[in-house]
């Protein structure tokens, strides 16, 4: 009989459920506030908040308190807070993502590399995110809107990952190439959309946005994302334009592949290889589908 064999400490295309290196628990005492009483307490704590807020439905168990905990340094009150704004985004956006099931995004993610994830964590051991909004990114045939629900997965999933929860994600945004065609599809209404998420109603830690390889035209895009960043988020975006030491201040050649004058090879993977994980986990993308508002 065929065993699996995945190796659950792996990092690339598998997500790494159940598994929380010695370090990463230290991690989360320093800087979460995280010990076993803190956690047991806040977790009681905030089902008891939950249970008392009818306006909003989501589950209770131990594992999905924890995914909003951790973000707010195991604050109940917090976490209800980004509980609160996490259910009024939904609502706001429901036509997108009340409902979304792996199976709808299968067909733009496999085709396309707009939305990637390094095969392998950073030197501080955080999932690096890759958003390729310049020349990669046809808006004819993944929408914005496509874009946004790709996004919406992979985060989803990676709140599975005890790791990054406690580590938090990088992003790059990668503009090489961009052209008007780009630029008419990172409208307004867009950018307000997924600034409001990355910063309300995104239960994982933004560390580090990086935007490179951004022509002169950027500057247009910048102008309509700029008056939605608020300051804590502003604080972690950084520009390097083709300075790719620039980059490198902040995340080691080591793990970057030479797309960014990194030491690893070129990037050759995508969705083809990144979607079997994402479907594994088909079941709490679903339950995750109606949760938020307990009226929609």
């Amino acid at each position: 009989m065929a065993t699996d064999t995945t190796d659950i400490t792996n990092e690339a295309f598998n997500l790494r459920l159940g598994y929380m290196k010695p370090e990463t628990v230290e991690i989360a005492r320093v800087e979460l506030r995280e010990t076993d009483e803190v956690k047991a307490e806040a977790i009681i704590k905030l089902r008891e908040l939950l249970k008392a807020t009818p306006e909003l439905n989501y589950k209770d168990d131990d594992a999905f308190l924890t995914v909003f905990l951790r973000v707010c340094h195991f604050y109940p009150e917090g976490a209800l807070e980004k509980m609160k704004t996490t259910a009024a985004f939904r609502k706001d956006y429901a036509p997108l993502i009340r409902g979304l099931l792996v199976e709808q995004v299968k067909e733009k993610f496999v085709k396309g590399s707009v939305i990637n994830v390094l095969r392998n964590c950073d030197q501080k051991g955080r999932r690096v995110l890759i958003v390729n909004c310049g020349k990669l990114w046809d808006p004819s045939e993944i929408t914005s809107d496509d874009m946004f629900r790709m996004l919406y997965m992979v985060h989803l999933a990676a709140q599975l990952e005890e790791e990054t929860q406690v580590r938090g994600v990088v992003c790059i945004m990668d503009f090489e190439g961009l052209s008007m065609k780009q630029v008419r599809a990172l409208s307004p209404s867009f950018s307000k959309r997924l600034l409001t998420f990355i910063q309300e109603a995104m239960p994982l830690r933004m560390k580090e946005v990086h935007f490179v390889k951004q022509p002169f035209i950027f500057n247009m895009v910048w102008s309509l994302f700029k008056p939605f960043v608020k300051e804590k988020l502003n604080k972690r975006m950084h520009f390097h334009g083709s300075d790719m030491k620039s980059l490198q201040k902040f995340l080691d050649p080591s793990i970057l592949p030479a797309n960014y004058k990194g030491a690893l090879p070129a990037i050759d993977y995508g969705g083809v290889e990144w979607f079997p994980a994402l479907e594994k986990q088909a079941q709490y993308v679903a339950d995750w589908s109606q949760l938020g508002p307990a009226q929609w």
